[in-house]
C-alpha cells in the first residue's frame, strides 16, 4: 500500500475544505492576481484575503511575490498528486465493494425470479 504523509494531507485538505479558497484557487488556475484583487472579488477584507492565502501557502498550493506594496498571488507548486492518489485509493476500494453489492444483488434476484417460476 502507498504511504502518504498525514500531515501533507491533513493541510491540502484543510485548506480545500472552504469554499472561499477553492473560490480562489480556481481564480489563479485562470490567471494570477493580488490579494487586493481576490479580496475585491470574494467581497472580503483584506486581513481576511490574507488569511486564506496563508493557508494555502502552507498546503503549496498559492506561492506569493511582493514587488513593491502589491504581494501578487499565483498557483502553487502543489498539483495535488498525493491528495489524488489518495481519493483515488479509496475510489477503487469502494468501486470494488459496491460491484461485490450489485452481484449479491443480482444473485438474489435470479434466485427469486427462479422461485417465482418454480411456485416456490
Amino acid at each position: 500500500m502507498v504511504h502518504y504523509s498525514e500531515a501533507r494531507l491533513d493541510t491540502a485538505f484543510a485548506a480545500l475544505s472552504d469554499a472561499t479558497r477553492r473560490g480562489v484557487l480556481e481564480q489563479l488556475g485562470r490567471s494570477e492576481a493580488s490579494i487586493t484583487e481576490l479580496a475585491d472579488r470574494f467581497h472580503m477584507t483584506l486581513t481576511g484575503m490574507k488569511k486564506h492565502i496563508s493557508v494555502l501557502e502552507r498546503a503549496g498550493l498559492v506561492t506569493t511575490r511582493k514587488v513593491g506594496r502589491v504581494r501578487t498571488c499565483r498557483s502553487g507548486l502543489s498539483g495535488l498528486e498525493e491528495e489524488a492518489a489518495w481519493i483515488e485509493n479509496y475510489r477503487k476500494m469502494w468501486s470494488a465493494r459496491f460491484e461485490a453489492l450489485d452481484e449479491v444483488i443480482e444473485e438474489l434476484q435470479a434466485q427469486e425470479n427462479d422461485d417465482e417460476r418454480h411456485g416456490k
